[in-house]
């Protein structure tokens, strides 16, 4: 079998086990959070036991502002207790003598697991015990996915509901979302991985030949990583480490568990909003951009000078390419190759990935949320094109909508620019790449980006560990994870205090292939608009060289 038709196979497995989870998996979690408001909330004894301990109240519904509020205390408490864990560590079991964490670390590490992003400047195996990975880390990888899922509901809800201010509850929607769909999937899919070979062990290394190979609990926290689009490896090559990732099926299993819920839920949002055609207009639309960056990447890697450099031979261009383009294309972060090594055009294709604002199909709730804001966008420039006030589900898109949904898609591209900008004219970057020029300058932005889009991969080729960049890089996460969240917690609010509009012979139908070029077109040209100047210096450059 030729290296492309072995390539295809794969894509055609994966997306065949996408298509057979996505009706099942979108309704049951339509259902988790409620099909119709009218249905009563029922809840298991496991969460009635965590609101009475935690005071609270699951049957009383929030304003979007205290909503936020929610979000934010809770992500902020994380940090806190995240942090404190580190700089304790060295009295903690399972630390194998590896100390305390350094300050300026336990802040990044502590911002970037609690922001999604489980960007790691430093080498898990050196530094992070057992302990600080299963208590704080590995517990950041599923609360910190259920926070974005639940901003994603709220924003349902915005649509949905009429002449309220009223969004549901947080704590319920945080509590079902890591009970009844992360918490299962993830202990199902764990065990799946064990049986393929990935890793599972209390121990910090075992002897092979001689030599003592660092390992830990690894399945049980390689599933969530993947599952909640995390990315952060227990082990410093990530899923290219074959106690991570042995084989070609644990490999297909890893792409399929970082797309398979960003994915179901546009199935989701069309079984809330009571039109399944509009959830298969956002599939539509993120499947052709994730379509096209894989065979841009794909051909770009195989027909590279050196197709196989920075990957794994067990994998090949084909699955490389495969699971760099999904990576990139959710907020997960994890890689099973190096993407400094890619072409300038493969790299520039991660790259740009990140840039569409990871909606294709983006994070656990993240994307969703995203591609909904650009969605508004779209409408918006639409109805200036015919001279009418746009709607989207009926609901009138005016100056708070747009405004709100204006500073969520304007929040990544500013800390990025901000901040690649700066570290770009400081004289010490030069001492910390490993290529000069236009690769030096991808490296650059793509550490950004990838901090300000909460993704957390990186080219590998820049060391981030002086207090710049463990403070810039922490800075670009928190404001690219929660300026959007409180953007999109207004934009919701605002939604859901309006009257339904009826549909008329003006309104623009939204479930047919002249809105999904619509909103396609919005995602790139926003990007282009934005990035293309700093994409010419960098890849561009490099790939017509």
């Amino acid at each position: 079998m030729s290296p492309l038709v072995a390539g295809l196979v794969q894509v055609g497995i994966l997306v065949a086990a996408l298509a057979v989870a996505y009706r099942p998996l979108g309704d049951y979690m339509a259902r988790v959070f409620r099909v119709r408001d009218t249905e009563q909330q029922k809840h298991s004894k496991v969460e009635l036991a965590i609101y009475r301990f935690a005071r609270i109240d699951p049957e009383a519904e929030q304003k979007w502002s205290t909503y936020a509020y929610g979000v934010l205390g809770f992500s902020f408490v994380g940090i806190v207790f995240l942090y404190v864990i580190q700089r304790i560590q060295a009295v903690l079991p399972f630390d194998f003598d590896r100390g305390n964490v350094p300050e300026g670390m336990a802040f990044n590490t502590a911002i970037s697991f609690v922001t999604n992003t489980n960007w790691q400047s430093y080498v898990p195996e050196a530094v992070m015990g057992h302990t600080v990975q299963m208590i704080g880390l590995t517990v950041q990888n599923f609360v910190s996915a259920a926070v974005g899922l639940a901003v994603a509901v709220a924003l349902i809800r915005g649509f949905v509901r009429h002449q309220t201010d009223r969004l549901g509850n947080f704590w319920v929607d945080l509590t079902r979302g890591t009970l009844r769909i992360l918490l299962p999937m993830a202990f199902v899919f764990a065990i799946v991985l064990i049986a393929l070979g990935v890793t599972m062990s209390l121990k910090s290394g075992v002897d092979v030949d001689g030599q003592t190979v660092a390992n830990a609990p690894v399945a049980s926290q390689e599933a969530i990583k993947e599952l909640g689009t995390n990315g952060g490896g227990v082990l410093n090559a990530n899923s290219a480490h074959p106690f991570e990732n042995p084989n070609e099926w644990s490999n297909l299993v890893e792409i399929f568990l970082l797309l398979v819920i960003p994915v179901a839920l546009t199935r989701t949002f069309g079984r809330m909003v009571g039109q399944t055609r509009q959830g298969y207009v956002l599939l539509g639309v993120m499947g052709t951009i994730w379509s096209a960056m894989l065979a841009v990447i794909w051909a770009a890697e195989a027909n590279g000078v050196r197709p196989l450099e920075g990957k794994e031979l067990r994998f090949d261009v084909a699955a490389s390419a495969l699971f760099a383009n999904s990576t990139t294309g959710t907020s997960t972060g994890a890689v099973n190759s190096w993407h400094d090594s890619y072409t300038g055009l493969g790299g520039g294709g991660t790259l740009l990935n990140m840039l569409f604002g990871e909606m294709t199909p983006g994070g656990v709730g993240t994307g969703l949320y995203s591609i909904l804001v650009m969605a508004i966008i779209a409408m918006f420039l639409a109805g200036l094109m015919v001279g009418r006030t746009p709607e989207y589900l009926g609901k009138k898109l005016g100056r708070r909508e747009v405004t709100a949904a204006a500073v969520s898609i304007l929040a990544m591209p500013t800390v990025l620019l901000i901040g690649a900008g700066i570290a770009a004219i400081l004289p010490s970057t030069q001492g910390v790449l490993n290529n000069p020029g236009e690769h030096g300058l991808s490296e650059i932005l793509y550490a950004y980006a990838s901090a300000s889009n909460n993704n957390g991969s990186a080219f590998g080729g820049i060391t981030v560990t002086s207090d710049w960049f463990q403070s810039s890089l922490g800075l670009c996460m928190l404001f690219g994870r929660f300026v959007p969240i409180i953007a999109v917690l207004a934009l919701a609010g605002s939604l859901a205090a309006q009257k339904k509009v009826p549909v008329t012979a003006g309104t623009l139908p939204t479930t047919g292939p002249l809105f999904a070029t619509l909103l396609g077109a919005s995602i790139v040209l926003v990007a282009a608009l934005t990035f293309v100047p700093a994409l010419a210096l960098g890849p561009i450059a490099e790939a017509l060289l």
